[in-house]
């Protein structure tokens, strides 16, 4: 139903909602936080000896390699995680083509920074003019709704979507 995968979004993709990209996000963090809880079990088994002063920040750097190598290869394989799949939300350059890896890696990396300066990255949106999170905005993306792409015009619900 949707536009294949790592294809461009047809000309005028409708960006999605604020509502719908929240929604996303919080299923993201279940599924990021399964992700990372089964990624740490290796390390936890390998490093169990180590002095935990080096042990401690290797480990917080090694989830967030495991978190970037995600969803980098997600976002490069279709523009679209689980969670994005679920909410038929795709991830796709500010001119509509599927994101290269430069537009991954600099979209995780300005994320990151977002939410490590306590959701400064995600309330952007509600300030900016088009809605973009903040990392959206620095990494030149944007989100757009992937739910009506392939469908007949009257095939489209009347209703609109959030």
């Amino acid at each position: 139903m949707g536009f294949a995968a790592g294809s461009d979004a047809p000309p005028g993709a409708p960006s999605a909602s604020l509502v719908r990209r929240t929604l996303s996000l919080g299923y993201e963090a279940l599924l990021l936080l399964a992700l990372l809880f089964a990624a740490s079990l290796p390390f936890v088994m390998i490093a169990h000896a180590v002095d935990s002063l080096v042990a401690r920040p290797a480990f917080q750097l090694y989830l967030v390699a495991v978190a970037g190598a995600y969803f980098v290869w997600q976002w490069r394989r279709g523009g679209q995680t689980l969670a994005m799949k679920t909410w038929r939300i795709r991830l796709v350059t500010r001119e509509g083509a599927a994101p290269g890896l430069r537009h991954a890696l600099a979209r995780f990396v300005f994320a990151l920074a977002g939410a490590l300066a306590a959701g400064a990255g995600f309330l952007w949106a509600l300030v900016d003019r088009e809605s973009l999170f903040l990392h959206d905005r620095l990494a030149g993306t944007k989100i757009v709704r992937d739910d009506l792409w392939g469908m007949r015009d009257e095939e489209k619900p009347n209703q609109k979507l959030t």
